[in-house]
């Protein structure tokens, strides 16, 4: 299993949320790879914002290795699930898709725990460190419920 989480810079929710997906899945042992993505060329090789650092490491997760690559069409080949975190990736990465395949899997993260809703992750970079934990909290949700349910999976092939 692979799965790739995207967001606009790369620098706040989708490298949080590889990161939280990451320990989830060590703690389990499970094979799964992550990453994550964005689509600003600006930020191309930077590391997470500190903000984020500073969330992650206070929740005992460690995004510090993180350098931040564009989202491409070739991650369609790549990845099993693609998880959006808001409308405008949403967009960015549907109009990237070349069939109905690599549509089917892209979603809204959210949608791991109310399905179909397409509630989105705000973005915390222009916020508070109150926004950081807001959106660190959504993220542990739902990773937790997808950690779970790979784990099930794992359990039902065994």
């Amino acid at each position: 299993m692979k799965i790739l989480f995207v967001c606009l810079g790369n620098i706040c929710r989708s490298p949080l949320a590889a990161g939280i997906l990451r320990k989830k899945i060590d703690e389990r042992n499970l094979d799964v790879e992550v990453e994550s993505a964005g689509f600003e060329p600006h930020h191309i090789g930077q590391e997470a914002e500190q903000r984020t650092i500073d969330i992650a490491k206070a929740h005992g997760v460690d995004i510090i290795k993180h350098g931040m690559r564009m989202f491409s069409a070739e991650d369609f080949d790549t990845f099993d699930r693609i998880y959006v975190m808001d409308q405008k990736n949403y967009r960015d990465v549907t109009e990237m898709a070349r069939n109905e395949e690599d549509m089917k899997k892209v979603d809204f993260l959210l949608n791991v725990i109310e399905p179909g809703v397409n509630k989105i992750i705000a973005d915390p970079y222009y916020g508070t460190s109150a926004d950081f934990e807001k959106v660190f909290l959504k993220l542990d949700k739902a990773c937790e419920i997808i950690a779970n349910s790979i784990e099930q999976q794992k359990r039902a092939t065994t």
